[in-house]
């Protein structure tokens, strides 16, 4: 690869990684027991992958299973190849136990977390956690996270300082029909998210820019 390539790379697939870290899924009713969601992931306006989960009602719990996987080539070349898969324990709006496995070329990240006495053991391999506040992760299915001030990275393990603001309302096409979203604006650490919902709550669409101008989004299909 020739020294081009490498500073594109650099400047564009590593924040693409660590916005592909922070995505996640949404939600879709299927059933009363089971809700169901797939995302198409573009970058410009090319599909390069997927997001898809499902949601489960366990009595008083629910049981998130999701997995994404994103490819994306830059002159012929497997530039990004990005596989996840979580499963998350969520009862009364926080969460309970996780479990998740991230791939982003060669390099790997695993968490896992479960509840002890109230608190929530967070282990990210090289670093172990507690808290014993209640804990979100970047839960786009669930609009209440849009009111919290800090989120877990459900892929690093890291507690982040998040700012949400509310950017009013403009209409965005679904599934080939026009609705008019509510619109919010999602920051952490280096990131920068947009973020549309539905009058119900549904989560619709996500949109960030990475380095070099390149837009991701996220559609509900």
């Amino acid at each position: 690869m020739n020294r081009f390539a490498r500073r594109y790379l650099a400047r564009f697939l590593v924040p693409f990684a660590v916005t592909a870290m922070l995505i996640g899924p949404t939600v879709t009713n299927a059933t009363d027991a089971t809700q169901r969601g797939d995302f198409a992931v573009k970058l410009d306006g090319d599909e390069i992958g997927y997001h898809r989960f499902e949601l489960i009602e366990e009595g008083a719990q629910h049981r998130l299973i999701s997995e994404a996987r994103f490819d994306v080539r830059f002159l012929f070349i497997n530039a990004l190849k990005y596989r996840h898969h979580a499963t998350e324990v969520w009862s009364d709006g926080c969460l309970r136990e996780i479990e998740t496995r991230t791939q982003a070329n060669s390099k790997k990240l695993a968490v896992s977390a479960a509840t002890i006495d109230d608190r929530l053991i967070v282990d990210a391999g090289s670093e172990r956690n507690e808290f014993s506040d209640c804990v979100m992760t970047f839960a786009y299915w669930n609009p209440e996270f849009l009111r919290q001030s800090r989120l877990l990275n459900a892929q690093s393990g890291e507690y982040l300082d998040v700012e949400v603001e509310a950017l009013g309302s403009e209409p965005i096409t679904v599934r080939g029909a026009d609705v008019e979203a509510s619109v919010y604006r999602l920051t952490a650490k280096k990131l920068e998210l947009k973020l549309w919902y539905s009058p119900d709550d549904e989560w619709l669409a996500l949109e960030s820019v990475a380095k070099g101008g390149r837009v991701i989004r996220y559609e509900l299909t």
